[in-house]
């Protein structure tokens, strides 16, 4: 059997991070669905304050999803996950994603992740390969070669 596979990753703000990570992967942010929400308002499923308005659009607040380009409907064979989480991030990751560049220059793509909040920790090799490791905006880190 084969399985999908949903990274989930915790974040302070995680719109502002699904947002970063979308433009960063070149995936899309999952719309919201203001109706539904609305409806589960007003059915009593939800309430307003689990709710909040990112770039002028109702959202749910604790969490936000992004996924590749045209892999439409309910159940998409990979996403990430941002979902709230209280504390800063404060030790280093366990897991971590390895971002391959597909031939893009790994040296103006660091330029432009830090030109866009992410911080360069470090420069690692072993054998031929080579990569960069970063942190995003909320110090998740990941790797760039």
């Amino acid at each position: 059997m084969t399985y999908s596979v949903q990274i989930a990753v915790d974040a302070q703000h995680p719109h502002d991070q699904a947002d970063w990570w979308a433009e960063t992967l070149g995936w899309q942010v999952e719309p919201s669905n203001e109706e539904f929400i609305r409806s589960m308002i007003a059915q009593g499923f939800a309430t307003e304050d689990q709710t909040a308005l990112h770039r002028g659009v109702l959202v749910w607040k604790d969490g936000a999803a992004i996924r590749k380009p045209g892999d439409a409907g309910p159940n998409p064979a990979e996403r990430m996950l941002f979902q709230t989480a209280p504390e800063a991030k404060q030790v280093k990751n366990r897991v971590h994603l390895d971002i391959r560049l597909a031939g893009d220059d790994k040296d103006a793509v660091r330029a432009q992740l830090e030109a866009r909040g992410a911080s360069f920790l470090w420069a690692a090799s072993q054998g031929p390969h080579n990569w960069y490791t970063m942190a995003d905006p909320e110090g998740n880190e990941f790797c760039i070669g």
